[in-house]
């Protein structure tokens, strides 16, 4: 009778454990894939609300090449 507790709620822990990691991993490659593309940066400026130029589009790439994603 214990078991269908136990057995549930170690499931939950381990699904929530592994969401966490693959949701980490997915945000850092999509970090590192708008590193390299500009238009990626700019559309999700443009979904906040900025819109952005050339100049401030170079400060962005900079400051995101400076991070260190991996």
């Amino acid at each position: 009778m214990g078991w269908q507790i136990v057995i549930p709620v170690i499931t939950l822990v381990v699904g929530l454990v592994g969401g966490f990691f693959i949701g980490v991993y997915y945000l850092r490659k999509q970090i590192e894939n708008m590193q390299n593309n500009p238009d990626m940066i700019r559309e999700m400026a443009k979904k906040m609300g900025y819109n952005i130029n050339n100049q401030q589009m170079n400060r962005v790439q900079q400051a995101m090449k400076k991070q260190k994603f991996k």
